[in-house]
């Protein structure tokens, strides 16, 4: 598994991975931006915080239930 720090937040690249930063973001979940965003929609992923106007991120402790949730 990533390693993960015990609490903060994660924006979106560093959930679902940007192959095209430099240098590139491997992914902790392996899911397109539309799954994810869809996901959401659903209940399936955790839900967003708003930290700003344009900016949401994850709650790290959320993103480290689920994969714990999934068994990955």
């Amino acid at each position: 598994m990533h390693h993960l720090q015990e609490t903060g937040f994660l924006r979106l690249p560093q959930i679902i991975g940007d192959k095209h930063a430099n240098p590139p973001i491997p992914p902790i979940i392996s899911v397109s931006k539309s799954t994810w965003w869809a996901g959401i929609k659903t209940g399936r992923y955790p839900q967003p915080v708003k930290i700003g106007a344009r900016c949401t991120a994850w709650r790290i402790e959320d993103i480290r239930a689920y994969i714990e949730s999934v068994g990955a």
